[in-house]
């Protein structure tokens, strides 16, 4: 819990006087991260805001720890820097936005509380395709115009560090009786083992190409739950990830993470990637982008590496009880491993997509599957 005290003196300064009592609920976010402290809903008699605590004095081990790197994917005080420097902002006259910052507050135990919008539109959790595939378009046209800032903050290989800090259950993906544990066996499609067996042992081409692809300033976490409406734009959170990226690497983030967290029905996931990825070259060339959207589409494919971790993941916890992101209550086991099983197939389509592609765009081939 945080000092109160701290909170509502913070809260009086930000938000102004107020009449009545001034309540404080958590909301929902990754305990487990290192980088936050908390986050809140912070009302105070009509005025309301969200508090998102920043920190790396909180105990956390293994990928989830906090760093003192300004590069490293997971340094403590980035998101407080990139609304500093107004780049959560950029995007703005495309559609995208972040909350309004109202105050960055230092604190005296080394933590930066963030007071930010309290924006009160409807989660992209609950959105119909079509809204999905509008914030695509926008996407493309705010990442079409190629700004690629420099500051010394930002996260780079973003996604080879994420990649590598997830290790949990790598050494059961060659091991017969973990793929005959009932959920896996029962749930996942036919063939899938030897489709993610081999991205694994193909991650250090996958990232490579990823790396080798035209860049642009990327958010690294775009998924549902990190967005929210606001009349017709799309109001984005949590930049703590913010960097260098693929162009196309936060579409093939967004799309499988609308269906791995089941905010979308996996035998929908083939139609509306599809049109997700037509908005986001509409997107791109409207905004006057000229390049190949062959590397485009390489990236968006070549971005499946990111989902490596999971397969192993899902193998080491078929025998636990599945709690929904946050750990805030269950959810189905047999629902969660038959739309994840159906996605992670969706993506080793993607990942044979870009194995085919890339040598046709004079990228080396893959290695030979296993």
């Amino acid at each position: 819990m945080p000092d109160t005290d701290v909170v509502f003196a913070e809260a009086g300064e930000v938000l102004g006087p107020c009449t009545g009592p001034a309540l404080l609920t958590s909301l929902t976010h990754n305990p487990k991260n290192g980088v936050t402290g908390g986050v809140w809903s912070v009302t105070a008699g009509d005025r309301e805001a969200v508090l998102k605590v920043l920190t790396r004095n909180k105990e956390a081990t293994g990928r989830w720890a906090a760093s003192d790197a300004p590069r490293h994917w997971n340094y403590w005080r980035r998101e407080a820097d990139v609304y500093a420097s107004g780049l959560a902002q950029l995007w703005q006259p495309y559609g995208i936005r972040a909350p309004e910052l109202l105050a960055c507050v230092e604190r005296s135990d080394g933590d930066v509380a963030l007071w930010l919008e309290h924006v009160r539109g409807e989660p992209a959790t609950r959105w119909p395709l079509a809204r999905h595939i509008e914030h695509a378009r926008r996407l493309g046209a705010a990442q079409g115009n190629a700004h690629i800032a420099d500051e010394p903050w930002l996260s780079h290989r973003f996604l080879r560090q994420y990649v590598d800090s997830n290790t949990l259950g790598q050494d059961l993906l060659d091991e017969d009786e973990a793929w005959q544990q009932p959920l896996v066996r029962d749930h996942f499609p036919d063939g899938l083992r030897r489709d993610m067996v081999r991205l694994h042992h193909d991650r250090e081409w996958f990232l490579q190409i990823m790396e080798t692809l035209p860049r642009t300033l990327s958010h690294l976490d775009q998924w549902p739950a990190n967005v929210r409406s606001d009349g017709p734009d799309s109001v984005l959170y949590d930049w703590a990830f913010t960097g260098d990226g693929a162009l196309g690497e936060d579409l093939g983030n967004y799309l499988p993470d609308s269906v791995f967290d089941l905010f979308v029905p996996a035998a929908r996931l083939p139609s509306y990637a599809a049109d997700a990825y037509d908005a986001y070259l509409h997107g791109l060339r409207g905004s006057g982008w000229k390049g190949d959207e062959n590397l485009v589409r390489l990236a968006v494919c070549a971005s499946a590496v990111k989902y490596d971790w999971l397969t192993a993941l899902m193998l080491a916890h078929a025998g636990e009880e599945q709690l929904d992101y946050g750990g805030g209550r269950t959810v189905s086991a047999e629902l969660r491993y038959r739309e994840r099983g159906s996605a992670l197939a969706f993506l080793a389509g993607w990942a044979a997509e870009a194995r085919a592609l890339a040598p046709r765009l004079g990228f080396p081939e893959a290695p030979s599957g296993r």
